[in-house]
């Protein structure tokens, strides 16, 4: 007779790697397609253009549901207790984030969006219950130190864009841990997550836009029969759709501080093209400094994220399956009476 024990199997490295490669490049992209739309072409409305992003959303995974590609829970009541308060955190960080890609240079808006790593660490440790080494905390606050320092020779500063994106940083790290918490929630699923969350927040966002006259703004905007800017915003509303679903799918595979360190490594490149790429960025020593001290920061994160220390490794090892075998004795050599 054998008996065998085992843990809830883990998510394969590559998997962790590959979901967290496609969650990097998806954020790059939208941010300079958004920069584009917004600064270049000077579009009004970062409302429009999130709305734009979720129907895109909704439609795609719609389309998907009736060919069954993907597996959606039927809409009941019970999805607004399942998803509460996703789609609150979802829409301001929709709404923040556009904001502050608009009033912000992007070497800036990368520094600013640091915080976001240090935010997430407290909510998971608050919300899920989480503990972190001290090498990682230590990393986390040479990142905010660097971002401090960076932010502190700003001469472009701006009020209502830091207050933009600081609270665009508090709804990402909210999103990210509470995705993570509800990733786990029967029914709903990757899929789910992320079409009833556009669902649910869809039509309370167009009603905003409507009564504050953004949607106005936005369906005068002159550049509409340009096919330049048609493209982009086309491209901005499908790479939408593709960054909420890496977001997910990192988390799924990874932790929520994981989907954010990721977030801060693919700021590097973001940054250092920012310099040369947009002709909105102000040159200082100090603001270089730094950019470098939070880079420098946020690599070391990663190195201790992706490559624990040993001693981790070695305990993580120890928690394999076990088999156990259990042997009847033999009656072959027991003494005949």
């Amino acid at each position: 007779m054998s008996l065998k024990t085992t843990l809830e199997p883990e998510h394969s490295g590559i998997l962790k790697f590959v979901s967290a490669v496609f969650y990097a490049g998806s954020s790059f992209l939208i941010t300079v397609v958004n920069k584009t739309i917004l600064t270049n072409f000077r579009f009004p409305s970062y409302l429009f253009l999130g709305i734009g992003q979720m129907l895109t959303t909704i439609v795609i995974l719609y389309a998907a549901k009736k060919n069954n590609i993907v597996n959606l829970q039927d809409f009941d009541r019970s999805i607004f207790i399942k998803i509460f308060p996703l789609p609150l955190l979802y829409v301001g960080n929709h709404i923040t984030g556009l904001a502050s890609t608009k009033k912000l240079s992007l070497p800036m808006f990368t520094v600013l969006r640091k915080f976001t790593i240090l935010m997430t660490m407290v909510m998971e440790a608050s919300v899920l219950r989480k503990s972190f080494p001290r090498s990682l905390v230590l990393s986390v606050v040479t990142i905010v130190l660097g971002a401090l320092v960076a932010a502190s020779s700003d001469l472009a500063f701006d009020v209502e864009a830091y207050t933009f994106i600081l609270l665009n940083d508090a709804f990402t790290a909210a999103s990210g841990v509470y995705t993570k918490k509800k990733l786990g929630t029967e029914g709903l699923g990757k899929y789910g997550v992320l079409f009833y969350n556009a669902v649910l927040i869809v039509i309370p966002t167009l009603l905003v836009s409507a009564f504050t006259g953004d949607l106005e703004k936005a369906i005068s905007f002159d550049d509409w029969l340009r096919a330049s800017f048609v493209s982009c915003f086309l491209l901005s509303c499908f790479m939408g759709f593709v960054l909420m679903y890496s977001i997910v799918l990192c988390s799924h595979y990874n932790s929520a501080l994981t989907t954010t360190v990721v977030g801060a490594i693919k700021n590097i490149a973001v940054a250092y093209i920012g310099m040369f790429v947009g002709g909105d960025y102000l040159f200082s020593w100090t603001n270089f400094l730094g950019l470098n001290i939070c880079m420098s920061g946020g690599l070391v994160y990663a190195y201790l994220t992706f490559h624990p220390p040993s001693s981790h490794r070695a305990a993580t090892n120890q928690l394999q399956p076990i088999n156990v075998l259990v042997t009847q004795p033999s009656t072959d050599r027991l003494p005949i009476r």
